[in-house]
């Protein structure tokens, strides 16, 4: 599995992009009368995208675009799974999480999930860990001893800062964990002292709320230059990449904060859905990017110039079909996107070796199944990543 890197990134978004955007989409948008999409909570970055994007869908298309907020990664992905929204503004959790079938994804009713992108936010923005900024909070080596959200059913949020801590030789043992019921009960956990520190995108609404409380947002330093530490890192979560984070609350161009980032959000949705119409809403997305782009922060990161075809989950034959057309996608990427949907059949199959088993409780299922993906990635000659959670 490629891990990216952060100049890896912008070399991969940066070649033969000019000339490509040239190229003539004659297709028209064809979109239903109503989309219905999943999201992060009301107030965060993603939500709030959404929301800028359904009123240009609206202007542009008449398309009227229900957004339905969900507190963690398995109410974000359920909606999907169900057919209750065609698509979701969704995060690693699921995405990169649901398509391991690690965490909750791992429990009976989960199990790997066959995800497809449309298309990935890269903006400026980081996420990472936010802290108070009277807690005394520089690094993330500060974390050892403070207080740290876990997000129940969030697996996401929580292998986020695991990674994090790995960076600074750090585990969950080393703070003090304290639980919420959603992403949005854990930022405001910050405001009133209930905890020094959470996993947040920095133009989350709540981070603004954040900065301007009497405790203040810092973002602790994970040190670009520390390679042990982003090895550690990354072999838990390799869809991280060093990044100077210039968008969000207490962020510029002129105040960078050095800490980390991956594409947030991710459109995405599942391999069966129809390719026409996940063909017209990423075409809808890049031709009403000009409508939408300035309408909520982070909103930048949409910009075709911006896509990453390399990433940790594979793309929508739909999405493909358009990137084709824009001249956008080459023969490497079609070549690692294959490799990535190789590696969810070796998932599904071995998952579906273990379900015939029996089991005395679900924690041993849960063994039984880390165990047997471990084994079956790593004959496959792919790289299992995680072998517990």
């Amino acid at each position: 599995m490629s891990r990216v890197s952060g100049i890896g990134v912008r070399a991969a978004l940066a070649i033969g992009l000019s000339a490509a955007l040239a190229a003539p989409v004659a297709a028209q948008v064809k979109l239903p009368d109503t989309l219905s999409w999943s999201a992060y909570d009301v107030g965060s970055g993603g939500y709030n995208q959404a929301v800028a994007i359904g009123n240009a869908l609206k202007q542009k298309y008449g398309v009227n675009l229900r957004v339905l907020p969900g507190k963690n990664d398995v109410s974000r992905t359920l909606p999907i799974r169900e057919g209750k929204v065609q698509f979701s503004a969704n995060g690693v959790g699921g995405t990169y999480l649901s398509q391991e079938g690690v965490y909750e994804f791992g429990a009976k009713s989960w199990g790997p999930q066959p995800v497809r992108a449309l298309m990935l936010n890269t903006s400026d923005q980081l996420l990472t860990v936010v802290a108070a900024g009277d807690a005394g909070i520089k690094t993330v080596a500060d974390l050892k001893g403070k207080r740290v959200a876990w997000v129940i059913g969030a697996p996401s949020l929580n292998q986020n800062i695991t990674a994090i801590l790995a960076h600074a030789g750090l585990t969950w043992d080393d703070v003090k964990k304290v639980e919420f019921g959603g992403f949005g009960a854990a930022m405001d956990g910050i405001v009133n002292n209930q905890v020094d520190a959470a996993f947040s995108s920095s133009i989350s609404g709540k981070a603004y709320a954040i900065a301007k409380s009497p405790r203040g947002l810092v973002y602790p330093i994970i040190s670009h230059a520390d390679k042990e530490g982003w090895k550690r890192m990354n072999a838990i979560a390799p869809f991280f990449f060093p990044f100077m984070g210039t968008e969000g609350a207490n962020l510029s161009k002129d105040k960078p904060a050095e800490a980390a980032t991956y594409p947030y959000p991710v459109l995405m949705t599942y391999a069966d859905r129809e390719v026409d119409l996940v063909y017209n809403m990423t075409k809808a997305m890049v031709d009403a990017f000009g409508d939408f782009k300035d309408g909520a922060p982070g909103n930048s990161g949409w910009d075709a110039k911006r896509q990453n075809f390399a990433w940790v989950v594979p793309y929508h034959d739909g999405a493909i079909k358009y990137w084709k057309e824009a001249g956008l996608w080459k023969p490497e990427h079609q070549a690692h996107n294959d490799k990535l949907i190789e590696r969810q059949k070796v998932l599904a199959t071995t998952w579906a070796e273990v379900s015939k088993g029996t089991y005395a409780d679900d924690n041993a299922f849960k063994d039984a199944w880390a165990k047997a993906r471990a084994a079956a990635l790593t004959k496959a000659g792919f790289d299992p990543v995680l072998t517990s959670w």
